[in-house]
């Protein structure tokens, strides 16, 4: 077979396509850039005007574009947070109807001036009406996410998008055929008979499949693929847009999806292959002579700068009408009007479906691209300028604090259930196990699982007990070598992550620790490797240890605090007793941002302060704040001058675009090279790291088997 004839392969497009999600976009990053540029940037020079190598028409680009399309709209709706929706709802739809309102008049002036029919005009008002919260992230780490004006606007979101999608396809429906009083009443009322067998029949779906199937990951995982798919199948039966149903059946499997396992591998398989590639396709499709008229030529260039003028000033008068009407400050204007700017997934997955449908012109779709960059770029740049300024709610802080204080003069037994594998790393982990364990006169108990064969005397079987056997003496003796009382455990399960959750369970445990597993490749990062397995399943906090030397050896601990909000607690709580038990040095650091006033610096200074003090009263830790734009590199440096680095792990691994991003702590775990530990939380789990957890101890003691199968 010839060249040209390979080159025509459906795979080729998929390799090219694989080669420029793998490198781009970190390639992008590092010029401080974002990745979906890259892809855009990539589909540019791959495309007709560029080498060639791919093609928006092709068979494979049109159906695996289709799939990223449909499933950066269901992740759109799989992130919409409902609970703090519920909790602002009033006000939450008051700024969204701004939100939505002001923009869609705006966006349909420009329209009418620019000679567009008003159907066409009413589309490209609703492109202007949805956001994408892509500085999220920023108030996040800020820790500024409770502030009542950041959880309004991210409530909006879900009234924004959905009015936006609804919009999209009442407009669409009309352009596919004769318009009628009639057809319209009709889409109209299918419309919201599908909503509601979406939202209500997929939920209800939803709950009762995972509550029947357990811990079968794999089928949950299917059956969310399926209810995605089967509502973008389902909106396109009655006439409306595939990506309608997707955003629906996201907010409808929210609830039952929850923030497990399950939702993380959804969301992998979209952040890492689907999504990119549909921006690879978005970038297939500017041409780059039509793109250049579109900034140069006066009549494209004008619709170019009055689609952006037009979208900021839009956005900024919602949000000022908000703040009249709720009273906010300047501060929280401008959050809120940063925090609605971006416009990204709903608006480009809208402007693709109106381009395809000749709804919209080629220069609409480039002048929403330059929408997408400019408001992509402004948006995070104002939200890091101003909401480092606004009021964080310090009495829920005060109150985490003082149930942590509270649990840590718990006086129920302290258990620290230490899993054994490998001999090398075996010492480190029972020494670390034993200080925690010492520190509240608790015991450890060293586990080591045997994974169970189909017979119970499977030779496999017998030698795998025997290894366990030899792990738990040496864990044994070590524990004798530091006073530390230990209870060894042998168990046979299924798994070997099912295992240690199951006996930490049985044995009430507080604290499970852990060594460092690296993620080794897609198996490992679609499936998740052991430790992913038990940081979503465990029912207590998880300690994940990578130690360079015995922990008795340390003296400098560094504990770098993201965020302000009561999360810290737990960070601090294990440097303290870590600090203590080796009269060591703790300090405190916090990476703030340039410019940031010295009157919030101070105020930073003493929130950390009182954290400090309501854990750590018997040892005052330096306090460390440092104005830096690179958070991770600056992490990096200090870390430097410590023997141990303490680091809180983030569950979330997908930015509000879609795209794949990393937490901090696992960014700072890969490059420093002194001794690390992280702490991971159990869902929903509040009280302290050296805590108790009051609602499991109050059901009575439970029986402790010494072995169990």
């Amino acid at each position: 077979m010839d060249l040209a004839k390979v080159l025509q392969e459906p795979i080729v497009a998929f390799v090219v396509l694989l080669a420029v999600i793998l490198f781009i976009p970190p390639l992008f990053e590092k010029i401080r850039l974002p990745g979906l540029v890259g892809l855009l940037v990539a589909g540019v020079a791959l495309g007709p005007d560029g080498l060639h190598l791919l093609s928006s028409e092709s068979e494979t680009m049109r159906l695996l574009s289709d799939i990223g399309l449909v499933y950066l709209m269901f992740v759109a709706g799989l992130e919409v947070d409902l609970e703090q929706f519920q909790r602002t709802k009033h006000r939450s739809i008051g700024f969204g109807s701004f939100t939505f309102l002001v923009p869609l008049i705006f966006g349909i002036i420009v329209g009418r001036v620019f000679g567009f029919g008003w159907n066409a005009s009413v589309l490209i008002g609703s492109l202007f009406a949805s956001h994408t919260l892509l500085a999220y992230p920023i108030v996040s780490r800020l820790g500024v996410v409770g502030n009542e004006a950041v959880t309004v606007t991210i409530g909006a979101t879900i009234f924004t998008d959905v009015g936006a999608l609804l919009v999209l396809a009442v407009c669409i429906g009309i352009h596919a055929g004769d318009f009628t009083p009639a057809k319209l009443a009709t889409l109209i009322g299918s419309l919201a008979v599908y909503t509601g067998v979406v939202l209500v029949g997929f939920d209800r779906a939803g709950r009762e499949f995972f509550r029947r199937t357990g811990d079968e990951e794999g089928n949950q995982f299917l059956f969310v693929l399926l209810a995605v798919f089967l509502a973008a199948v389902g909106a396109q039966l009655i006439g409306v847009e595939k990506i309608v149903g997707a955003f629906l059946a996201g907010l409808a499997v929210n609830g039952a999806v929850g923030n497990g396992p399950v939702k993380e591998k959804v969301m992998f398989v979209g952040s890492v292959l689907f999504i990119p590639i549909f921006f690879v396709d978005m970038g297939l499709l500017v041409r780059i002579p039509v793109f250049i008229r579109t900034l140069t030529v006066l009549q494209s260039l004008g619709l170019t700068i009055a689609i952006v003028l037009g979208l900021i000033a839009s956005k900024f008068l919602a949000a000022l009408l908000a703040k009249w009407v709720y009273h906010y400050n300047r501060n929280e204007l401008l959050v809120m009007w940063s925090l609605s700017l971006p416009q990204v997934a709903a608006t480009l997955a809208a402007t693709l479906v109106g381009y395809r449908a000749k709804l919209l012109t080629e220069d609409v779709l480039n002048s929403v691209i330059v929408l997408m960059l400019v408001t992509a770029t402004l948006g995070p740049i104002i939200t890091a300028r101003f909401a480092p300024e606004l009021i964080s709610p310090e009495l829920e802080t005060e109150a985490a604090l003082d149930s942590a204080a509270s649990d840590a003069s718990d006086e129920a037994p302290y258990v620290v259930v230490v899993p054994v594998y490998n001999p090398r790393t075996e010492q480190h982990l029972i020494e670390l196990a034993a200080l925690l364990a010492r520190y509240r006169s608790g015991r450890i108990v060293p586990l080591s699982i045997a994974v169970a064969p189909v017979h119970m005397n499977d030779p496999q079987l017998a030698s795998s007990l025997q290894r366990s056997q030899s792990l738990l003496a040496a864990a044994v003796d070590l524990s004798h070598d530091v006073g530390v009382e230990a209870e060894p455990l042998i168990r046979v399960d299924d798994s070997i992550a099912q295992g240690i959750c199951r006996a930490s369970r049985e044995y009430d445990a507080n604290l499970i620790v852990m060594g460092w597993g690296q993620r080794t490749g897609l198996q490992a990062r679609l499936f998740g490797n052991v430790l992913d397995q038990v940081l979503w399943a465990s029912h207590c906090p998880v300690v994940i240890s990578r130690l360079l030397a015995s922990p008795s050896t340390i003296r400098r601990i560094l504990v770098p605090i993201e965020n302000l909000t009561a999360n810290p607690v737990q960070a601090i709580q294990f440097g303290h007793v870590l600090a203590e038990a080796n009269q060591a040095e703790m300090t405190l650091l916090h990476i703030c941002d340039r410019g940031l006033s010295p009157s919030r610096i101070a105020w930073m200074r003493s929130q950390l302060a009182l954290m400090a003090s309501k854990v750590t009263a018997t040892l005052a830790p330096d306090i460390d704040i440092r104005p830096a734009d690179d958070v991770v590199r600056t992490i990096v440096l200090a870390a430097k001058s410590y023997d141990l680095v303490v680091l809180r792990s983030s569950p979330r691994r997908t930015s509000a675009g879609g795209l794949a991003i990393s937490d901090i702590g696992s960014r700072v775990a890969q490059q420093i090279t002194s001794s690390v530990v992280m702490l991971s939380e159990p869902l929903n789990f509040t009280t302290g790291i050296v805590g108790r957890q009051q609602a499991v101890r109050s059901t009575g003691t439970v029986a402790e088997p010494r072995h169990l199968v």
